[in-house]
């Protein structure tokens, strides 16, 4: 993931790593790019010891331009508002945002992106005492994404199939810049 990203990112940037999950992927872009990296979650699930901060899934408590980059790996599609985040992902950041996500391109595709969704709820995003929560995953197609950025005055400057033609879902890198 560094080396896609290493004509967009300078050595020396601030990082938000938004939904940062184990925070592995936050890691090596930290090391990698000797980078002053930031991470947020809506839970604590860090197996690394990097500077964090909880967040309520929309509001970023950063101020505006705060960040070089914001990176969101594989998020989107768990967030309960994704055109939120990703606003509020635009306000925070001065130059760049870095999305890497899966794409329910073929049958296949959102077959498998829906089974993943339904597992990470199940799993991940209710806890047994209380009442299951409604379905919340945002896979969207590439057409889609493409709409959602431009309607937020998002330019993509950068696309990239990562996954094999042969893999059903499409993993997609996207680098926007603000417009």
């Amino acid at each position: 993931m560094c080396l896609e990203c290493q004509e967009f990112i300078e050595k020396g940037s601030r990082i938000l790593d938004l939904g940062c999950g184990s925070g592995i992927a936050g890691k090596a872009f930290q090391e990698f790019f000797q980078a002053d990296l930031i991470e947020v979650d809506i839970k604590d699930k860090r197996v690394v010891n990097i500077p964090f901060q909880i967040i309520d899934g929309i509001n970023l408590p950063f101020p505006e331009n705060y960040f070089d980059v914001v990176l969101i790996n594989y998020v989107l599609h768990h967030a309960k508002n994704p055109l939120a985040l990703l606003k509020e992902a635009k306000r925070v950041t001065k130059d760049k945002i870095i999305i890497y996500e899966d794409l329910p391109e073929r049958f296949l595709g959102k077959a498998i992106c829906w089974f993943h969704g339904y597992t990470f709820h199940l799993f991940f995003q209710h806890s047994k005492t209380e009442k299951r929560k409604k379905l919340n995953f945002n896979f969207k197609t590439n057409k889609e994404w493409r709409d959602v950025f431009e309607n937020l005055e998002l330019k993509s400057i950068f696309e990239k199939r990562i996954s094999s033609i042969f893999n059903p879902i499409e993993k997609k890198l996207f680098v926007l810049e603000k417009i």
